[in-house]
């Protein structure tokens, strides 16, 4: 393999590893209807290679609820 090569294959998945870990840090950081049971769903969701992220936005992202610590 050759260095664009190499590149190109890590400019196309740098993407989705981003928005993979977005997912995974939005799923901690909120409580869903189904407390940890839930959670644990859409953590194992969210992994799903490439497009995990995809269907936790769609279908999840609503679910959650972020709770609002005041110190």
């Amino acid at each position: 393999m050759n260095l664009s090569v190499i590149l190109f294959i890590i400019a196309a998945i740098t993407p989705f590893f981003i928005l993979t870990l977005w997912a995974l840090i939005n799923v901690s950081v909120k409580t869903f209807p189904g407390r940890l049971r839930e959670k644990v769903i859409w953590w194992l969701i969210a992994l799903i290679p490439f497009i995990g992220w995809l269907i936790y936005l769609i279908f999840g992202f609503r679910r959650g609820k972020r709770l609002n610590i005041q110190t």
